[in-house]
């Protein structure tokens, strides 16, 4: 029996049902930490701050405790990892992002959103998939604080993709007219991501 069979049957032992699984994923009780480059840390975090801009009615910016204060939104989720991981019922707390197309208005014709993280790392997601209930800026995990290697002050959080969608040290939310690759859809990763049909690389 392979690592993959072996894990499903677990999970199926403990009570979970193991189509929650997307093809090729393994299920962790663990958090994996993956990133290309150092962790972003901020001695103060009012040196933080995010900023909504490109194809927008109205430009944003936020500091840390302005999203505090709109931090309302609770998103359970399972969320899946390109390097094959899945952790199922992840609980955050952060602003829906329905309120920062509420506030920033973006235009109609704005067909993507890029997201800017620390170290220059960005990613894209169509417009359609963003009006999901499913979308959120995350402040807290498991009602803590994110803590940093997890992308603390904010970071985006969208489990409908694999998790590199989900920038981390987040500080920019950019509306574009078109869908571009962000960063690691330029070095190899699939421009979209769905784990469902296995979209990890480009040639997916």
């Amino acid at each position: 029996m392979s690592f993959f069979d072996r894990n499903r049957r677990e999970l199926e032992e403990r009570g979970y049902q193991p189509e929650r699984l997307p093809p090729g994923q393994y299920h962790t009780d663990r958090f994996p930490v993956l990133q290309a480059s150092g962790v972003a840390l901020y001695k103060n975090v009012d040196d933080w701050d995010l900023k909504v801009f490109g194809h927008v009615d109205h430009e944003l910016y936020f500091g840390y405790q302005d999203l505090v204060e709109l931090a309302e939104d609770v998103l359970v989720a399972d969320i899946h990892c390109v390097t094959k991981w899945s952790k199922f019922d992840t609980h955050w707390r952060g602003v829906s992002f329905s309120k920062i197309l509420e506030l920033a208005s973006p235009f109609p014709e704005a067909q993507a959103v890029m997201f800017h993280g620390e170290f220059g790392y960005t990613t894209n997601i169509p417009m359609d998939d963003l009006r999901s209930s499913e979308a959120l800026i995350a402040l807290y995990y498991e009602e803590k604080p994110l803590e940093p290697e997890h992308g603390f002050p904010a970071r985006f959080v969208f489990p409908k993709l694999y998790f590199w969608k989900s920038t981390k040290w987040l500080r920019g939310i950019e509306f574009i007219l078109e869908d571009q690759p962000g960063f690691w859809e330029r070095n190899g990763y699939h421009m979209y991501g769905d784990p469902w049909s296995e979209q990890r690389y480009s040639g997916d």
